[in-house]
């Protein structure tokens, strides 16, 4: 499980990268706010990399704010593109919030596995 895991949060990582610095006819657009798609894009990249390194999570959600500002700084090099200080911030504290949802969903497993067993 932890290789699908793995390989899901690089295969995750990599279509954003692509979203962010590819061209623009080939970006997806959901039908929500320009924040909202970063926001929702970031949520699932930190909750993919939270499940599928657990024991490595606090290094992974600080490569992970790191990389983050740098696809955000590597849009100064891509004709069209732009870097913003308000997408680095939403971008960096989404995928927080997914590494936090992770640790949340977690503890309630363990919370139903302690109440069934007893």
């Amino acid at each position: 499980m932890t290789i699908f895991l793995r390989l899901f949060a690089w295969l995750l990582a990599a279509a954003v990268t692509f979203a962010t610095l590819g061209p623009p006819a080939y970006r997806p657009h959901a039908p929500i706010t320009h924040v909202g798609e970063h926001g929702l894009a970031f949520v699932l990249v930190g909750l993919a990399f939270a499940l599928a390194y657990p024991r490595q999570r606090p290094m992974v959600a600080s490569l992970t704010v790191v990389l983050t500002g740098v696809l955000e700084l590597l849009q100064l090099l891509v004709p069209g593109r732009h870097a913003r200080l308000e997408d680095f911030v939403v971008d960096a504290l989404a995928a927080l919030a997914g590494f936090a949802l992770a640790v949340i969903v977690e503890r309630l497993m363990q919370l139903h596995q302690h109440a069934k067993a007893h």
